[in-house]
């Protein structure tokens, strides 16, 4: 073992405007194609060695599968602490971002030896187990605005982006199941999200994407009530908001949300992928 007994790191939150599911036999090649933003606001994760596993997210222990997987992986048992600055199950990639950082602080703690990519499958694959997620992780580790042009883990999915960046206000109003979704019939949302990616591709600005995402949300038969009053509340006040996926959450750049008389969090898109932090 590691003269390191802890580790932590921090992993951006993700943001998916769109997207369309594509599923193999192989959960490395399974995964999401669509666009998104990283957020500053994200989520640390603290592996200490242990005899027993235990995950605790925001001070209240639960059962987080996907870093189960993680830790499978390394044969290891430890003490995981997750902290996210966002809500949970609200289409913010949370349950991505405790995978890939228990896989980053965990290479540290037990000596993993493993490369940058080889992590990011891994947590990817644990995501796609677990059906948490098809593509927070690759995101996650990506950073900045991220294009997912290929599914699947490094080495067989393919990203690209938009050279930009913004500050990004955000308002949750509940949860949805990704997993009823992702692992339902996905036809009619996969055809919508494929015309997005290629209209985003032709056209790869962040105001382009945010209106590709609410044709999306439309398209798709995934836009809730509250969010949809909330986007055209936005849209009709001269800003540009979308529905996150999946949850019943609506995020906006700038000041769209603040514009429109809500009370936002606010934070602003990540430049950078996950990342270890110093002890």
């Amino acid at each position: 073992m590691s003269e390191q007994s802890t580790a932590t790191a921090f992993v951006p939150g993700h943001v998916t405007g769109f997207f369309s599911a594509h599923r193999t036999d192989d959960p490395a090649t399974t995964g999401s194609r669509g666009g998104g933003l990283t957020l500053s606001d994200g989520v640390r994760v603290r592996v200490a060695a242990a005899g027993t596993t235990r995950v605790v997210l925001d001070g209240e222990r639960v059962e987080m599968e996907p870093v189960g997987h993680v830790l499978d992986a390394f044969d290891a048992t430890a003490h995981v602490t997750v902290e996210s600055d966002l809500p949970v199950g609200s289409g913010f990639g949370v349950s991505g971002a405790a995978a890939l950082g228990t896989a980053y602080a965990s290479n540290t703690v037990f000596d993993g030896e493993r490369s940058e990519n080889d992590l990011v499958r891994l947590a990817h694959v644990a995501e796609v187990v677990a059906g948490t997620g098809l593509g927070d992780v690759v995101a996650q580790a990506h950073g900045g605005v991220p294009i997912r042009v290929e599914p699947g883990a490094p080495g067989h999915g393919v990203l690209d982006g938009v050279p930009t960046s913004s500050r990004v206000e955000y308002v949750a109003f509940g949860e949805l199941s990704t997993a009823e979704v992702i692992e339902g019939d996905t036809t009619r949302l996969s055809r919508a999200g494929e015309r997005a990616l290629a209209d985003l591709r032709e056209r790869p600005t962040l105001p382009h994407l945010m209106w590709l995402s609410r044709r999306f949300a439309r398209e798709a038969g995934l836009l809730v009530p509250e969010v949809e009053a909330v986007v055209d509340a936005v849209t009709d006040a001269g800003g540009e908001a979308a529905m996150a996926m999946l949850g019943r959450s609506v995020f906006a750049l700038g000041t769209g949300l603040s514009d429109a008389g809500y009370d936002p969090q606010v934070c602003e898109t990540y430049p950078s992928g996950a990342h270890l932090e110093r002890e």
